[in-house]
């Protein structure tokens, strides 16, 4: 059966990004849904850059990048007055982390709303409903990788709801996820408990484990991730980016180096044979 494609658009607007940047972002965040995510997730999406807004083709669903998205936290999926999702990213020094982040939330549940069935992670309730959001359990930079020298996110499989642990399964692309429903330092889990009918969430944003928090019932929201988004009180660190000295930052940032370094020599190469072609059939 055809599989319909997805089409992602990424504009910044932002002075501090550059052209270039924005298109080696693009690239590398291409190569991870189509080798990493769509080996899992089955799904097919292009991403695309574009220099402003205006310039986005209709079918696209746009990623902005912006100094102030006018809201708390790093980013958010909304839906259009069309009803089609359109993410914001908050600039910062880890954006291409952030990006990633929004683009495999958006490819997994475009429009906020998927829920998959499972056994409750916490003691005395039963089977559950989980909120799609594959890149929430395991969110912080720690655990994140690197596509052509840029910063990208982990993310959860499908097995990630399995009912128990399984010798040789993968439960995120970074492997950091050891188990089914595990919450790593940083990360958050949300589900629906439907004989209360009130949402829960495991979170790790301090202390030595993850907590339980109540979120209460949800009613009448277009978007299940939206209303979630907004009961979650996210650590600012977040936002703001990593410390300049991190190191996560470093190694991302020589890795780049390297990349562009092997880029340059490589396109020394083409210029040379490109000479070396005109020459040959010059009058």
């Amino acid at each position: 059966m055809a599989q319909l494609m997805e089409h992602i658009a990424l504009v910044s607007e932002v002075n501090a990004i550059t052209p270039s940047q924005l298109a080696k972002a693009a690239a590398a965040l291409q190569k991870q849904v189509t080798r990493d995510f769509q080996t899992y997730w089955n799904v097919t999406a292009t991403v695309s850059m574009f220099p402003q807004l205006e310039d986005v083709p209709i079918g696209y669903w746009p990623v902005i990048i912006r100094d102030d998205i006018g809201f708390p936290g790093a980013a958010g999926i909304h839906l259009d007055d069309g009803g089609q999702p359109y993410a914001l990213v908050q600039y910062s020094n880890q954006w291409t982390l952030t990006t990633s982040h929004e683009i495999l939330e958006m490819l997994a549940d475009p429009f906020g709303n998927r829920l998959v069935a499972g056994d409750s992670p916490e003691e005395g309730q039963e089977r559950v409903e989980f909120l799609v959001e594959v890149a929430d359990p395991s969110e912080d930079a720690a655990f994140s990788y690197r596509v052509n020298g840029i910063m990208v996110s982990d993310f959860y499989t499908p097995s990630y709801f399995d009912p128990v642990v399984s010798t040789g399964t993968r439960y995120s692309l970074s492997d950091a996820i050891k188990k089914p429903r595990e919450v790593l330092r940083g990360g958050y889990l949300s589900w629906h408990e439907p004989i209360s009918d009130e949402w829960f969430q495991h979170t790790w944003f301090s202390g030595p484990k993850p907590k339980l928090v109540k979120l209460g019932k949800i009613t009448g929201a277009k978007s299940l991730r939206s209303a979630i988004d907004t009961l979650t009180p996210l650590p600012m660190q977040i936002g703001k980016g990593l410390p300049a000295k991190n190191k996560l930052l470093a190694a991302a940032a020589s890795s780049s180096d390297a990349m562009d370094e092997s880029g340059k020599a490589k396109a020394a190469s083409w210029k040379k044979q490109i000479a070396a072609l005109k020459q040959q059939f010059a009058p």
